[in-house]
């Protein structure tokens, strides 16, 4: 069987689980035996990587407070390098949301710090022109794209943490570009809910 995403389907499961190493129960312990089970079922998967140039995107995606603990959006980005998974995260974002747009305009913040680090290696090595581009990344949220294109701040944003504009400095230096995607075409999005809240496959 062959797919091009082995262990991202367990990543967002993966990610909960790890907040409750300290004070693990019964449930918990039942998750892990799952995910452990699910990658014993999955070991003869693997990237799969289509001929032509080599382009790297990446697809970013969050869902809104939740945590049902304290609130928290849960973030995700991929990177693919010609349709094949060559990176991902998942993690809880370390920061309250107010609204959908700011969650996931921090999600897209994170892809662009590692767009920028992996163009970098990828450049050093000198085997993909296309490198020099922008790389692409996708979101499925129309707020944050504007938000990232804006050359100026807004009242609407001024609460954002300064750390997350550098999304911004990264769009207008060249570094990355913002494109939408929708939902059911977003491969991060089983980085952000569980199994069961997933549209596609």
């Amino acid at each position: 069987m062959l797919s091009s995403v082995p262990g991202l389907m367990s990543t967002y499961t993966l990610s909960v689980t790890s907040r409750y190493q300290a004070c693990a129960g019964e449930a918990h312990w039942c998750a892990v035996k799952s995910i452990l089970k699910y990658l014993k079922r999955t070991k003869d998967m693997f990237l799969i990587y289509s001929g032509g140039e080599l382009i790297l995107e990446s697809y970013s995606d969050a869902s809104f407070q939740s945590d049902d603990d304290d609130a928290e959006s849960q973030s995700g980005f991929v990177f693919k390098l010609n349709g094949g998974v060559v990176a991902w995260k998942s993690s809880k974002q370390d920061t309250t949301t107010d609204s959908t747009m700011e969650a996931e305009y921090i999600a897209p913040s994170e892809a662009a710090k590692e767009a920028v680090w992996m163009k970098n290696y990828i450049q050093e090595l000198g085997v993909v022109p296309s490198i020099a581009e922008p790389v692409v990344i996708f979101c499925d949220n129309h707020g944050a794209i504007a938000q990232a294109k804006k050359p100026k701040f807004h009242h609407r944003s001024k609460h954002i943490l300064r750390r997350y504009h550098l999304l911004k400095e990264m769009v207008s230096r060249g570094d990355c570009r913002m494109d939408r995607v929708s939902s059911t075409e977003n491969t991060a999005d089983p980085l952000t809910k569980s199994m069961s809240q997933i549209a596609h496959t």
